[in-house]
């Protein structure tokens, strides 16, 4: 099973036909999903696979960290903003000092900001594709 296969069929709370759902996941898995929503789908497809520490090594391994984030905070509610914001802040930390027993507890309350809301990302991807 691919990535995008964990995300396929989801049940959402607005009207996405299974269709709708699975093309943007395929289109995000060609490369082909249009900005701010490429760099939410990787966010959260790291995010349910390691948190945000996942996320940061993942993405700044591909060279584009700061580019994605700054997409990101275009598109992310107020609470996921400030999360990521945090979470790169101890993520910086840990990177620098290795273990961190602060930033650690930091990283793993964002963690916990994405995982107790993550239906309001879910929502926005949804209406990306109603709209492809």
């Amino acid at each position: 099973m691919s990535l995008s296969d964990l995300f396929k069929k989801n049940k959402s709370k607005i009207p996405v036909s299974d269709e709708q759902w699975n093309r943007i996941w395929d289109m995000w898995a060609k490369g082909e999903a249009k900005a701010p929503y490429s760099q939410l789908m990787t966010y959260q497809s790291e995010l349910y696979n390691g948190g945000h520490y996942q996320y940061f090594d993942n993405v700044s391994s591909e060279g584009t960290l700061q580019e994605d984030m700054k997409q990101l905070e275009t598109i992310l509610p107020p609470k996921f903003k400030k999360a990521l914001k945090k979470a790169y802040k101890a993520y910086l930390i840990l990177e620098e000092n290795g273990d961190n027993e602060k930033a650690e507890g930091i990283m793993e309350k964002c963690d916990d900001v994405f995982y107790d809301n993550e239906d309001e990302i879910t929502q926005i991807l949804e209406r990306y594709a109603i709209g492809n």
